[in-house]
């Protein structure tokens, strides 16, 4: 209408918007539209159908006009359509039998209430497929030192495929400079970023059990876990590993 051409970079824009959100401390609400955690996340059978089958359904642009990816996600509303591409996505080739089954155990969790991230999804068809549980990275040994007068600093020993990695860093908090470290020690071999990090506590008191659930991407590609312990450290080091190993996992170069 206006015939005017602004140089503006859309593709740029969830960029910028999580840089603003960091630099402000101001977090973005997962349902807040466009830019929020869970636009372009769909979850419900007739949702993942219609989207697979013609994204402009509940999608008004595509995602990576924005710098966004769709992704497709587990849970009780899950329909067996969704489930396979997801499956698919991480590399596995399901008969209908075993996506059934699969589809059958993933209903189960999301009705007790519990959260099903692509890790758990991940587990569960290597269980139902009779795949072996092959993870390339595992973590050998973690210390952490924090205090009130000093900077946090955690230093991790990672086996990565049979090849010890070790690194250090420093952080803003032990929590922070414990998954800074894992990503310096495994971004030497796969740049794999943080999207999203959220804790909760599950139980009460001071030693309450905690649950850390993460969001990582890789390329085009991203996948979500939890981590529970007691300890918050551990359990998003635990969060952050089991991420990376959806990310890693190669079925096809683990095929006899």
């Amino acid at each position: 209408q206006y015939k005017l051409e602004l140089p503006i970079k859309t593709e740029l824009i969830y960029e910028t918007s999580r840089l603003v959100s960091r630099i402000t401390d101001f977090p973005l609400q997962p349902n807040k539209s466009i830019v929020g955690e869970n636009a372009f996340v769909h979850e419900s059978g007739m949702h993942t159908h219609g989207i697979l089958s013609n994204p402009s359904t509940y999608e008004p642009f595509k995602p990576e006009m924005i710098g966004r990816t769709r992704r497709i996600a587990a849970g009780k509303h899950s329909g067996s359509t969704g489930i396979r591409a997801s499956l698919v996505e991480m590399g596995l080739e399901p008969t209908d039998q075993q996506v059934k089954e699969i589809f059958l155990r993933v209903k189960s969790i999301g009705d007790k209430g519990k959260r099903v991230a692509d890790a758990d999804l991940q587990a569960i068809a290597e269980v139902v497929m009779g795949l072996p549980s092959v993870r390339p990275i595992t973590l050998e040994e973690i210390t952490v030192v924090t205090g009130n007068k000093v900077t946090s600093m955690a230093s991790v020993r990672l086996n990565l495929n049979g090849e010890t990695l070790t690194e250090a860093a420093t952080g803003v908090g032990p929590v922070d400079a414990a998954i800074t470290a894992i990503k310096k020690a495994v971004g030497i071999v796969e740049p794999i970023q943080l999207e999203n990090y959220s804790v909760k506590a599950i139980t009460g008191g001071t030693n309450a059990v905690t649950e850390v659930a993460v969001s990582l991407s890789k390329g085009d590609r991203k996948a979500t876990a939890a981590g529970v312990n007691e300890d918050i450290v551990i359990a998003s080091v635990e969060a952050m590993i089991s991420g990376m190993n959806v990310l890693m996992t190669n079925y096809n170069k683990n095929k006899k």
